[in-house]
């Protein structure tokens, strides 16, 4: 007789590398699952590539004349 079906849900976040560890699952040692990946809805990825974006711009000393030797540097 077959098992009942179970599911168990866990958020987790790849590595670098791209893999996926999960530790601690309600499951026996040898017994066979699926695996089932779904990005989670909303998430924006294109905050790993402006990890500055939304944050606050400030200046330091804005009105202060700048140094002779920056005024002429090249880029």
């Amino acid at each position: 007789m077959k098992s009942p079906v179970q599911a168990y849900r866990v958020e987790a976040e790849l590595k670098l590398n791209g893999t996926l560890t999960l530790n601690d699952l309600p499951f026996r040692a040898g017994e066979r699952v699926d695996v089932i990946v779904i990005t989670q809805a909303g998430a924006d990825l294109s905050d790993a590539e402006y990890s500055l974006r939304g944050l606050p711009i400030t200046y330091d000393r804005p009105f202060d004349s700048v140094d002779s030797e920056d005024w002429n540097a090249s880029v």
